[in-house]
C-alpha cells in the first residue's frame, strides 16, 4: 500500500463505522454504501497533489478558516469581470480589497430565463458556456491558492433544472429518473403534501407541485416550476450529488456552499423542512469530505434565527456545517438602522455569543438574495410591534416611502394578502448614497457614507467570519437597468446585482471621493482586524450595555486585551454610558481615549482597545 492509499484508508477506517450506520440507516444498502466508498477512493486517487498537500496543512490547522485575516467577498462573475479568465485578471484588485476568500456566484450551466441566478442547474459538470470551461476554474483556483486566497462556489442540492439529464429522461417516462424526483400521476399524493408543507414564493411561484402536461405527471417544485426537487429517499440521488461534491472540490473549490439545506429531505405530514434526515445527510457529506478532500469547508445557507441555525453545526463531537450564515443578524442590523434601536440585535448577538466557540457565522450586511423579514416578532410584541404593520413600516422606510427614509430600493414577492413582501437593495443605497447623490445634497452624503462605514465596522467587530458584497466597498448603489432586459425585468433581485463599476473603483484613491471614503475606512477597519490579536476566533465576545437603546457595544477580550466597539444607530449624537479604567487608544485614529461616557456622533462608531 502506497503512502497516498495509506492516508485515505486511515481516514477512511476513522469515520467508516458512523458513515456507514448513517448510510445504512436512510437507505437499507449495502452495495450502494460500497459503491460510494469505492468512488471516494476514485475521486481522492484523481485528487492533484497540490490539493493533497493543501489537504494535510489544514487537517494539521483544522482552524485556518476562522483566522482573523480571513475576509470573503461574493461576485457574479460576469457582472465583475466577463468570465472566468477576467475574475483571473483581477484577482490583484481583491487582494488590494484584502479579500482571501472569493466566493463565485452560480456559475454552472443554466437555461437562460429559467436559472433563478444560477440555481437551477442543468449539468452540474459544466460551467456556463459564456463565463468560461471548467478547466479555467482550476486554473482560478489555482492562481488564487498561490496568492493565499480561496475560492467559494454553490452546490445546488434541494432540485436541478428541468433541462438536467435525469429530468429530461423522467419527464419521457423513465422509471429509474422518474425515482430522483417526486413525480405523482395524480393529485392525491400532492394535495396531501400542500396540507402541511409552507409556499416558498406563494406570489410568483405558488404551491409546491407543477403539472406536466406532456408527461401527465405532477412533479414537487419547491421553489420555482422549472426546479424539480430531487429524492434524496432514493441512495442513487445522494450518491451522485456526493461525487458532483467531490468533483467540484477536486477542481480546486476551499469552500462548498450548500444551498437550502433545511429542504433536503421530504416526508409527507411534515412542513419538509429540518427534518432529521436532513442532519444525517449534512453529516455524512461532512465525513466524505473529511476522508477525501479535508481541507475543503461546508458552508450551509439556513435561513432561519440563530437559535434553530445553531444545529446544523451538529455538535463538538460529531460536526456537520464549518460554517452557517447569520442570517438573522443582517436582517435584524437592518431593522436597527430603520427603528433606530438596537434591542433586538443585542438580544440576537447575545444568543450568538453564547453558543460554542467552534460554532463560526458568517456575517454579511448584504448579499445576491432579498432581505426577508424573518425578526424575532414574540420578542417585538413585547416592546410593542406586531408583525403585519412592522414589516409594512420596514418596507416603506427602505424603499423611501416614509419622510426622512434616505433609503432606496424595491420589494420582491409583495404579497397582497398577507402584506408581506422582501426587500431589495444594495447597502450604500440603504444608506443614503443614493438619494443623496441624486439630490446632490452633500450634508446627506456625508450622512450616508458615515452610516456605510459604521455599519460595516459594526460587522467586522462581531465573532464569526465577515463577507463583503462586490460592490459595497465602493459604495455601488441599486441598478434600474435589469427593468430593460426580459430575462430579469420580473425579478427585482437584480437590482443589487448590476455589473460592477470600473470606473468607480479607479476613484478609489482620489481624495474626498464618495469611492476613496468608503473604500479607505473599510481598508483601514480589514487591516486592523488582521493585525490585531483580540479579534481572534478565541477570544470572548460579549454586548455591554451602554443604557441607550440607540447604541450598540460589542466587548472583546482575549490574553488581558479588551475591545470596545461603539455603534450609534441614530441620527444624533448620543452617549454611550459607560466607564472602564485603564488607558486605551482609538485603533482608528491611533490617538489615546478615555472611555468615560464617549459622545458618539449620529451613524457614527469608535474602535476602541486597551493599550
Amino acid at each position: 500500500m502506497s503512502g497516498t492509499e495509506e492516508i485515505f484508508q486511515q481516514r477512511l477506517e476513522r469515520h467508516h463505522d458512523e458513515l456507514r450506520w448513517l448510510y445504512m440507516e436512510l437507505y437499507q444498502n449495502g452495495d450502494m454504501f460500497a459503491e460510494l466508498c469505492d468512488q471516494m477512493y476514485e475521486y481522492y486517487r484523481k485528487r492533484r497533489q497540490q490539493l493533497k498537500k493543501r489537504d494535510r496543512v489544514r487537517e494539521n490547522h483544522p482552524d485556518w478558516f476562522r483566522k482573523n485575516d480571513m475576509l470573503g467577498m461574493m461576485l457574479y462573475i460576469d457582472n465583475f469581470a466577463g468570465n472566468l479568465k477576467g475574475v483571473q485578471k483581477k484577482l490583484s484588485y481583491l487582494e488590494k480589497c484584502n479579500v482571501n476568500c472569493i466566493h463565485l456566484m452560480p456559475f454552472l450551466d443554466s437555461p437562460k430565463g429559467r436559472s433563478d441566478g444560477g440555481y437551477a442547474v442543468a449539468d452540474f459538470r459544466k460551467v456556463r458556456p459564456d463565463l468560461g470551461t471548467m478547466d479555467e476554474l482550476a486554473e482560478l483556483a489555482d492562481d488564487c491558492h498561490e496568492r493565499g486566497m480561496n475560492l467559494c462556489m454553490d452546490f445546488v442540492m434541494n432540485h436541478t433544472s428541468e433541462d438536467h439529464e435525469w429530468a429530461v429522461r423522467a419527464r419521457r417516462g423513465e422509471g429509474e429518473y422518474m425515482s430522483r424526483y417526486f413525480f405523482y400521476d395524480n393529485y392525491e399524493i400532492p394535495r396531501r403534501y400542500e396540507e402541511t408543507v409552507p409556499q416558498v414564493f406563494p406570489t410568483t411561484a405558488p404551491g409546491n407541485f407543477t403539472y406536466l402536461q406532456d408527461a401527465g405527471h405532477y412533479v414537487m417544485t419547491t421553489f420555482y416550476p422549472y426546479q424539480w426537487d430531487l429524492n434524496y429517499s432514493n441512495p442513487r440521488v445522494f450518491n451522485e450529488m456526493m461525487y458532483n461534491f467531490l468533483y467540484f472540490a477536486n477542481q480546486g473549490m476551499d469552500v462548498i456552499r450548500i444551498d437550502a439545506v433545511p429542504y433536503i429531505w421530504k416526508e409527507m405530514g411534515t412542513c419538509c423542512r429540518n427534518l432529521p434526515q436532513v442532519h444525517n445527510i449534512v453529516r455524512m457529506m461532512r465525513m466524505i469530505g473529511e476522508i477525501v478532500c479535508p481541507g475543503v469547508v461546508l458552508l450551509g445557507e439556513v435561513v432561519m434565527e440563530p437559535e434553530k441555525v445553531a444545529p446544523y453545526f451538529g455538535t463538538v463531537e460529531k460536526p456537520e456545517c464549518h460554517m452557517l450564515y447569520n442570517v438573522t443578524t443582517m436582517a435584524t442590523t437592518w431593522n436597527c438602522v430603520a427603528m433606530e434601536d438596537i434591542r433586538l440585535l443585542k438580544k440576537q448577538m447575545d444568543i450568538v455569543n453564547s453558543l460554542p466557540r467552534e460554532y463560526t457565522f458568517l456575517n454579511y450586511l448584504r448579499c445576491h438574495d432579498d432581505i426577508g423579514w424573518g425578526l424575532d416578532y414574540p420578542a417585538l410584541r413585547q416592546w410593542g410591534m406586531q408583525e403585519v404593520p412592522h414589516k409594512r413600516f420596514l418596507n416603506d422606510y427602505f424603499t423611501g416611502r416614509i419622510a426622512g427614509s434616505v433609503s432606496r430600493g424595491e420589494l420582491y414577492n409583495d404579497d397582497p394578502v398577507t402584506q408581506d413582501a422582501r426587500f431589495c437593495g444594495t447597502t450604500a443605497s440603504m444608506c443614503g448614497v443614493e438619494s443623496a447623490g441624486f439630490e446632490g445634497d452633500s450634508k446627506k452624503m456625508e450622512n450616508a457614507i458615515r452610516a456605510d462605514i459604521m455599519l460595516h465596522a459594526c460587522m467586522l467587530a462581531q465573532s464569526g467570519i465577515p463577507m463583503l458584497y462586490s460592490g459595497d466597498e465602493i459604495g455601488q448603489v441599486n441598478d434600474y437597468s435589469y427593468k430593460d432586459d426580459p430575462d430579469k425585468c420580473v425579478d427585482s433581485r437584480y437590482i443589487h446585482r448590476g455589473k460592477f463599476h470600473w470606473e468607480l473603483a479607479e476613484k478609489c484613491e482620489e481624495e474626498g471621493s464618495v469611492q476613496e471614503s468608503i473604500f479607505g475606512a473599510l481598508d483601514k477597519l480589514e487591516k486592523i482586524r488582521r493585525r490585531e490579536s483580540v479579534f481572534d476566533a478565541s477570544a470572548n465576545v460579549y454586548t455591554y450595555d451602554v443604557h441607550d437603546d440607540a447604541v450598540l457595544c460589542i466587548m472583546r477580550e482575549k490574553d488581558g486585551e479588551r475591545f470596545f466597539g461603539i455603534f450609534n444607530f441614530s441620527a444624533g449624537e448620543r452617549t454611550a454610558w459607560m466607564k472602564e479604567e485603564g488607558a486605551y487608544v482609538d485603533l482608528m485614529t491611533g490617538k489615546e481615549i478615555k472611555v468615560e461616557n464617549p459622545v458618539v456622533p449620529g451613524h457614527g462608531f469608535y474602535w476602541i482597545k486597551s493599550k
